[in-house]
């Protein structure tokens, strides 16, 4: 009888203890999928509190020259600067905005036209000169017939970015 009771009892323990185990790798792969998910630009930023490019829109139509407000957001990637991925556009729900990163610290893959991006930092007005239009047409590889039809300032969507997550292929 002792004997039956010691091995029901072994028994018991070894299988408590083996889904336990299981239940730890679970979690552990769970951790390690979230940890590597995204490839980080720039600061560290997380994809909480993120806003679609929708919401992000709204709040533009809000804003006059001069104004800023710190947002974080997801959209997809229309363009990026082809000589050192120095800038890129971001579609913002009918029309885009154009991003750039704070002091010029990190640049982007140039080949990431159509992929997915969060972006953090600050979300502003402002006119861009015709010369400063004309470089990053140059820089998008516009031909010279079409960088000459640039001749009038224009008032843009502007982002200073300080973080980029971009997802990490699969």
């Amino acid at each position: 009888m002792k004997k039956s009771i010691f091995i029901i009892c072994v028994l018991f323990i070894f299988f408590s203890c083996q889904e336990s185990s299981k239940e730890n790798k679970s979690l552990e792969n769970e951790n390690v999928i979230e940890q590597t998910a995204f490839n980080s630009y720039g600061e560290k930023i997380d994809d909480k509190n993120v806003i679609s490019e929708n919401e992000l829109a709204v709040r533009y139509a809000g804003l006059k020259l001069g104004d800023t407000i710190d947002v974080k957001f997801k959209s997809k990637v229309k363009e990026v600067c082809q000589n050192k991925g120095c800038w890129m556009k971001l579609g913002i729900g009918e029309t885009e905005t154009m991003v750039k990163f704070k002091d010029y610290g990190f640049f982007m893959p140039m080949d990431i036209a159509g992929e997915e991006v969060i972006v953090s930092g600050k979300a502003f007005v402002e006119e861009v000169s015709v010369e400063e239009q004309r470089h990053y047409a140059e820089d998008a590889g516009k031909t010279q017939a079409e960088i000459a039809k640039i001749t009038d300032p224009k008032k843009t969507l502007s982002f200073l970015s300080n973080g980029v997550l971009i997802a990490k292929n699969k």
